[in-house]
């Protein structure tokens, strides 16, 4: 499938009470207070969206092991959950209120799936960095689930299945994570390297044929997405977004690119057309 332009994807948004499900490749917290590619990207898809009623994030930075926890704090925190960075990052705040009738919700739907509620969290970088540029007012309520790293691939699938009900209710789902994210491997100024392509590629394919086993199964993934993923955090909340999508909804991908030699910042949006 190609990649579209922001306007192509405004353009194609059919009315319907069914919300997309969004997943943003984040990259570095220095996207929140540079003017680039993907900081403009995440600006001009926020203008593109249908508004929603709520949002629930899925980021890559909120682990749990042998639960799924679901923040339903009033007025969720902002957290600074990264080092070495410039004190103006620190200073950023994202004061959107949460929703705990919704976060109840998800909890119930994800009753099969350990779900708990939890009042500690807030918003990690990986939720607040891109709402900065969606809804840069922070007017739109915002509540997180976590990834549960004690399950295996296939098990964020099922997430994304049993949260997708709340498209219905007027809440985007919004995934934050990296197609693929091996710090290792990075380096400023460096060319894609070969295995950062071509599971960039694999994953893109894969997804377009929805064949969404085929991303779930880390035995058939095998070495190249431990290549790309040494920890596979970055990876789950795409698949999340994945399992949230259905047979009608049309994809849409943006900002298809290999940053800093080994973090995709691909991005892709579900959509009803």
């Amino acid at each position: 499938m190609k990649t579209h332009s922001l306007q192509d994807l405004k353009d194609s948004f059919a009315p319907s009470n069914r919300m997309p499900v969004v997943f943003l490749g984040h990259g570095s917290p220095m996207n929140v207070i540079e003017d680039n590619k993907y900081s403009r990207a995440w600006s001009d898809l926020g203008q593109s969206l249908p508004r929603p009623k709520a949002i629930l994030v899925v980021s890559a930075h909120w682990m749990t092991k042998g639960t799924t926890l679901v923040d339903f704090s009033a007025m969720p925190r902002t957290i600074h959950d990264f080092y070495g960075f410039p004190k103006s990052l620190y200073e950023q705040q994202y004061p959107a209120h949460g929703n705990p009738e919704l976060a109840s919700e998800a909890v119930a739907l994800l009753a099969s799936h350990r779900a708990q509620e939890d009042d500690t969290w807030g918003l990690d970088h990986g939720a607040w960095a891109v709402l900065k540029f969606l809804y840069p007012e922070a007017d739109v309520p915002v509540f997180q689930v976590s990834v549960d790293m004690a399950r295996d691939l296939d098990h964020q699938l099922e997430i994304g299945l049993a949260l997708s009900a709340l498209r219905d209710r007027g809440v985007l789902i919004l995934g934050s994570g990296n197609v693929v994210h091996n710090l290792r491997e990075m380096h400023a100024g460096s060319e894609p390297r070969d295995f950062a392509l071509e599971f960039d590629t694999l994953f893109s394919d894969r997804l377009t044929d929805r064949d969404f086993t085929a991303l779930g199964d880390r035995k058939a993934l095998g070495t190249l997405l431990t290549r790309a993923h040494p920890t596979v955090d970055h990876y789950l909340p795409a698949l999340t977004i994945a399992g949230a999508s259905d047979s009608q909804d049309e994809l849409t991908f943006m900002t298809d690119a290999i940053d800093l030699g080994s973090v995709s910042m691909r991005s892709f949006v579900f959509h009803r057309a």
